[in-house]
């Protein structure tokens, strides 16, 4: 079938079929053969197409002005309906399948009070315009402005999370922390997700603008309280946790909203992009603290090569509390930055489905547990991350056994993350162009974590399986660890919400992320009673990956989203 048939709102003309587009190439074909079948629909996006099918009325009063969703011609402004009625108006709004106790859409139907009253107003205003031919969205410069400042917030919780990690014999000598202070320092991540479900619930009912301040907000007062100057070792101690404490709480916001802002602010063909460079910039702001801790921070052992003889544990704690202050400052910047100037979202949607309707937040629940689907993809990611973030958080402690010195293990952890930055962005920059390959992508890519993380955890047991280890190969397996896995995580994200999609971005990524940071909270709270030897955390590293591979193998995809923007806004 090459055609679907669409009622196109057309004052005083009948209902017309509209050819489909190619939903890869973006245009119609003309006289060539069969086009390349559309993505695979899900039950939702299969639903509204029947229901577009469907025959209805379409005749409009006269002076119908454009939709202030689509553009379509015969949107009522006198009545905020559609040709056809609230039916109508569902349809072209691409939210056919949801029921009256689901949450308003975005775009409301006319100028009112409440939330999105000033959105509504525009609207109003958009509506007073003449009749124009139906376009899939308008998207704006200051997107970009938007993004950055999240991206900056989104660095910024992943450097003062990873602020331990990279210097903990640094900072056992100087602030006399033990094994446990040091697994608890890090573990104040997946504990910060805990009320996960409250900033998810935040996002959903008050917007974009009001979670990013709240989160900024928690992170200042984080980063303030590990600057108090006490005397007092243990009190001190205690506000270091407190802060990392905060700055975890922060968490689910940085990990989670990325999607939504996507959506929100960008195109069809933007979204995979924007959202690996929101996502990918908190893992980015951890691997700069694999730099930025051991070159400012000098390691006792005496192998740091920045002020070798002056390794006191007062000299060691002066520069460690100057990192601290120094974050401290950046992220008051971020939250002033955040505060001027963070709109919730923009004055017109950029798409089809920016502007329709989603679940509520009881019933994207009830569908998230309740799809077989998105549990095996949600496990497929949660626990080969969790692994790796737990790994990646103590890389100094694993790697101590082989002689490898605090700098050479921050110089691995920088470059792993680095590298899974920038070839993340470069995949999801290519899924933007070539749309329903994200399945093949994920393959792909685990398929190259599962063999090297085996070479990493083979080359560590040297004296078994007498590999050479050297700093090339342990170099060599670890960043291509980080590349295969980190570059991952936007294309996962851009799955979770297509799987499962009306439910809203914030709560699909929400679930996803809690999983994932508990399967890290229980590996470190493993590690905390079995540290003294941790060939058992190398093996599951390849274990996870290897799971995470035939649970993707054995996933059906769907692009719900896609589709929906793709048949609705032609």
């Amino acid at each position: 079938m090459t055609s679907l048939d669409i009622p196109v709102w057309d004052p005083g003309a009948s209902p017309t079929t509209v050819p489909r587009q190619h939903p890869r190439r973006g245009r119609t074909p003309a006289s060539a053969p069969r086009p390349r079948p559309p993505p695979r629909a899900g039950a939702a996006a299969q639903a509204h197409q029947a229901r577009a099918a469907e025959p209805r009325e379409t005749t409009a009063a006269a002076g119908a002005q454009p939709s202030p969703a689509t553009g379509a011609p015969g949107w009522s402004a006198a009545t905020g309906t559609a040709p056809g009625g609230p039916r109508g108006l569902r349809v072209a709004m691409g939210s056919g399948w949801s029921s009256e106790e689901e949450r308003q859409p975005l775009l409301g139907p006319g100028p009112g009070s409440g939330p999105g009253a000033a959105w509504r107003s525009r609207e109003a205003a958009a509506a007073a315009l003449p009749a124009a031919v139906p376009g899939p969205g308008r998207v704006y410069g200051r997107r970009w402005l938007v993004l950055l400042l999240f991206s900056l917030l989104a660095f910024a919780q992943g450097l003062v999370w990873n602020t331990w990690g990279p210097i903990q014999n640094s900072a056992r000598q100087a602030y006399g922390f033990s094994s446990w202070d040091i697994a608890l320092l890090v573990l104040w991540g997946p504990i910060g997700f805990l009320p996960c479900f409250a900033f998810m619930w935040l996002l959903d009912k008050r917007g974009l603008r009001i979670t990013v301040l709240l989160t900024s907000f928690l992170m200042v007062l984080g980063t303030g309280l590990r600057c108090i100057p006490i005397s007092d070792l243990t009190l001190k101690r205690r506000l270091i946790h407190g802060g990392q404490m905060l700055n975890g709480l922060a968490g689910p916001t940085v990990m989670n909203a990325a999607p939504f802002l996507s959506t929100t602010w960008f195109s069809a063909d933007e979204r995979a992009t924007a959202t690996a460079i929101a996502s990918m910039l908190s893992y980015l702001g951890g691997a700069c603290a694999f730099l930025v801790g051991p070159l400012f921070v000098p390691a006792p052992n005496g192998t740091s090569p920045l002020l070798a003889s002056e390794n006191s544990r007062a000299h060691i704690k002066d520069r460690i509390e100057t990192v601290l202050y120094a974050e401290f400052g950046v992220v008051c910047l971020i939250f002033s930055a955040t505060l001027a100037y963070f709109p919730p979202r923009p004055p017109l949607p950029p798409s089809v489905a920016a502007a329709s309707q989603r679940l509520s937040y009881r019933r994207s629940f009830c569908r998230l547990l309740s799809n077989l689907r998105f549990l095996m993809i949600a496990l497929a990611y949660a626990i080969p991350f969790g692994v790796f973030a737990g790994w990646s958080g103590v890389l100094d402690l694993i790697l101590t056994p082989v002689h490898v010195s605090q700098v050479d293990a921050g110089w691995i952890g920088f470059w792993s993350i680095v590298g899974g930055c920038v070839v993340g962005i470069a995949m999801a920059r290519f899924a933007d162009f070539i749309r329903g390959m994200l399945k093949l992508i994920l393959l792909l890519l685990f398929s190259g974590a599962t063999l090297s993380s085996t070479w990493f955890t083979l080359t560590c047991l040297n004296s078994i399986t007498h590999l050479p280890l050297t700093t090339v190969t342990l170099y060599a397996s670890c960043i291509l660890l980080g590349v295969f896995l980190n570059s991952s995580i936007p294309i996962f994200f851009e799955l979770f919400v297509e799987t499962v999609y009306p439910v809203p971005e914030g709560i699909t990524c929400g679930v996803v992320t809690f999983l994932s940071n508990m399967f890290m909270g229980v590996l470190l709270f493993f590690l905390t009673f079995y540290h003294t030897e941790l060939s058992w955390f190398n093996w599951c590293l390849p274990g996870s990956c290897l799971l995470s591979l035939l649970l993707i193998l054995c996933f059906r995809e769907s692009y719900d989203r896609l589709y929906l923007d793709v048949v609705v806004s032609v």
